[in-house]
């Protein structure tokens, strides 16, 4: 893979267990139209070639799945490292300092991407680095709220309606400098739930690059049959 100057690293947090998934096991590691979750997510940066310097997948220690989902990982210039943490920030911090261990720098990119977000395509992720690798910050893959937006009281009753026109549902990748995810991971703790929340602490303001609808994140039982849908119609089309 390319070692160009201010190079683009994945890191992939793998080491959530999916409880509201349903089924057994990681939600990560079940098949998806064949082809376990996990897999196709990594094949879609195996896809973009030596664009990229290189991919870290992050699991749990004593993850015994990922083995049997990916029999072929790692490949030259990947790596699987077994040092998940119990939150998302813990993980991917993880991730960024396994970067550096095998010889990424502070001032190259760090692409954060979710397992679960197997419908991603090469494209969007080119978008993605086409908006950030000049900016000051880097950004996120986004998606303009279309539905109105309700705000619950404590049982499930309507207690305000929020106007949506600013509102974006965050997606990932989510690209910023290694150096600076890492001051911001360590700074915001492990309460953030994406990286870019982690940069806001730091007074900072993303990117929001437009991205697809299709980019969801698997999370419920549903979602599966609909991932199963799109990518059955990508192949048909």
């Amino acid at each position: 893979m390319s070692q160009s100057p201010e190079r683009l690293f994945v890191v992939i947090p793998c080491a959530g267990t999916g409880s509201r998934a349903g089924g057994a096991g990681p939600k990560q590691y079940r098949p998806i139209a064949g082809q376990p979750m996990v897999g196709r997510t990594v094949d879609v940066f195996r896809a973009m070639g030596d664009r990229l310097a290189g991919l870290m997948l992050v699991v749990s220690p004593g993850d015994g799945a990922v083995r049997a989902a990916l029999p072929d990982f790692p490949r030259d210039g990947e790596w699987l490292l077994a040092k998940g943490g119990a939150t998302r920030a813990a993980t991917v911090l993880a991730g960024l300092r396994g970067l550096l261990a095998v010889g990424a720098t502070l001032r190259d990119w760090a692409l954060v991407h979710d397992a679960a977000r197997c419908l991603l395509t090469p494209a969007q992720v080119e978008a993605l680095i086409a908006a950030c690798r000049g900016d000051a910050v880097g950004g996120l893959l986004a998606h303009r709220l279309a539905d109105t937006l309700k705000v619950a009281d404590s049982g499930q009753r309507v207690k305000d309606t929020l106007e949506r026109s600013d509102k974006w549902l965050a997606q990932t990748p989510q690209m910023f400098r290694i150096g600076m995810l890492i001051d911001a991971l360590e700074m915001a703790g492990d309460s953030v739930t994406d990286e870019a929340g982690a940069v806001e602490a730091l007074g900072l303001a993303p990117l929001l690059v437009p991205a697809s609808a299709q980019n969801f994140k698997l999370t419920y039982p549903e979602d599966f049959a609909l991932a199963e849908a799109i990518l059955k119609g990508r192949d048909a089309s």
